[in-house]
Formats: C-alpha cells, structure tokens, sequence
C-alpha cells in the first residue's frame, strides 16, 4: 500500500499534468472534514485503491491540497460534499449576531459568498447540530440543510492550515441574553485546545 507523508506546498508544471491525468483516471481522494482532521489514517481513492496517509500533524488537509510519498508518487485531496447546516438572514447584521453566537461557542464555521443566500448575499454553515440550529431560529436566522464540500475558516493565528475541533461540545447553553455556556477548551495564541482526535490507523471506505 502506498503511504503519503509529505504535503506538497507547490506543485510543478509535471506534477500538475500528473494530478490532472490521475483525476481522469479516479486516482484522488474524496475526504469529508472529519476525516481531513486526522494526521494518520487509511483510505480509498474514487478509483478504489486503498492508501495511507502519515502526515506531521500540521493541520487539518484542505480541498485539493496535494500529498506526495517517498518514491514521488502524488494523490490529491478533494473535499467531499457533506451535509451540513446552511444559516442565512434577511439583512448582514442579523447574520453577523448568527455569526457571533456560533463564534462564542468555537463552532468551525464556513463562510460564503454567492447567489442564492438570502437578503443578506452572505451564508454561514456549520456541522449539523439541532441545538445550534434552534438557537439560531429564535435569533431571526434561517436554517437548512446543504450539501456541500466543507471547508471552515481557520484560526486567525494560523500561518495558512487550519485546525481541528473535536465538536463535543456540552449543550448545556443559556440561549438567553446572558449567552452563558462552559467549554473546556484552553486558548493560547498558538490555539491548543483540547483535542480528542484518536491518530490511530482510522480506515475510510470508498465514497458512495
């Protein structure tokens, strides 16, 4: 099995050919963001090859970043369409107030731009989580299911890759004006918070 353990920063002229002749034939992989967490994991490409990867732990892998192993061989990452929930309101402040909340509770967060979003022209979207989702409803938000390829904001500390979440949160919020909640998270500039990820071999089946 092939193992990759390097990212690529820069692709050259032939290793961009190699990438698209390989993308004709299925030779990539197809991650949701859960799996793109990990450092060390199995897959499977599109083409159904089983790889693994070994990376330093250096941030969570990001839609069409490139991975390359000891003998050269290269694999490109895909983020896969997922569901998740899409937040939209009628005016810019309204969304920012969404934004806000969902922020103060350090919920990975994706931003987006484009048509089809509501008054406001912006959209928010984050793992689903109906807690979050009803919060957001009584703040004058709309809520809906998305699929899309998940690609949250990262840390503003960071120098380009992002960071993981475990997402386990307790929902035990005060959903009031107090907006009091817990976390167990301990924050630092370098952003190290309490991660649960288990970096053993996980094996991720091939895409449905």
């Amino acid at each position: 099995m092939k193992i990759f353990n390097t990212r690529l920063k820069a692709p050259n002229d032939a290793q961009k050919t190699q990438l698209e002749k390989q993308h004709q034939t299925d030779d990539y992989l197809l991650l949701d963001f859960d799996t793109r967490q990990h450092s060390r994991f199995k897959a499977t490409t599109v083409a159904g090859e089983s790889v693994g990867v070994d990376l330093p732990r250096t941030g969570t892998l990001k839609g069409n970043d490139v991975l390359i192993n000891e003998a050269g061989e290269l694999i490109q990452v895909i983020a896969k369409p997922q569901v998740v929930t899409k937040v939209t309101a009628g005016d810019v402040f309204t969304l920012m107030k969404g934004a806000y909340h969902l922020g103060n509770r350090h919920v990975p967060l994706m931003f987006d731009l484009s048509v089809d979003h509501g008054d406001a022209g912006y959209a928010l979207y984050f793992e689903n989580d109906h807690v979050l989702a009803q919060m957001l409803e009584r703040l004058g938000l709309r809520v809906e299911d998305a699929s899309v390829p998940f690609e949250p904001e990262t840390g503003a500390y960071q120098s380009g890759q992002g960071h993981s979440h475990s997402h386990s949160h307790s929902h035990a919020h005060a959903d009031s004006s107090s907006d009091s909640h817990s976390h167990s998270h301990s924050h630092k500039h370098g952003h190290a918070h309490n991660h649960n990820h288990n970096h053993h071999d996980e094996s991720v089946g091939q895409p449905k």
